[in-house]
């Protein structure tokens, strides 16, 4: 949980450099950038979810399709980030972190549950 706390600030600040520093030639960079994002959306909301339904049982399907949608956004932002890294622009650094955070996110999620 503490991996996802961390995970909020650095994608805002993420997302205030891309706004302010519009740039066109990053697209990898962008799109692994936007995928970590939606990760953490993904795990906010389920967070969010559990405490509306009172949970989820041990191993509950839904929360292993849960867990399976989160690590793949984070994975293959990780692959788009890495290849944005060739060129300077405002998020490759945030991309980066934030889907290789959000990749520990899931598996220790994982390993916890």
């Amino acid at each position: 949980m503490l991996i996802l706390i961390a995970m909020m600030p650095v994608a805002g600040w993420g997302w205030a450099r891309w706004i302010m520093e519009r740039e066109e030639s990053y697209w990898p960079s962008a799109a692994g950038f936007s995928l970590a994002s939606v990760s953490i959306a993904v795990a906010f909301c389920a967070g969010l979810y559990a405490e509306i339904v009172g949970g989820f049982r041990h191993y509950d399907p839904k929360l292993m399709r849960i867990f399976g949608a989160g690590m793949l956004l984070a994975v293959v932002g990780l692959g788009f980030s890495i290849m944005g890294l060739r060129q300077p622009n405002p998020v490759r650094w945030h991309a980066v972190g934030c889907s290789l955070g959000m990749i520990a996110f899931w598996f220790l999620s994982a390993m916890m549950e």
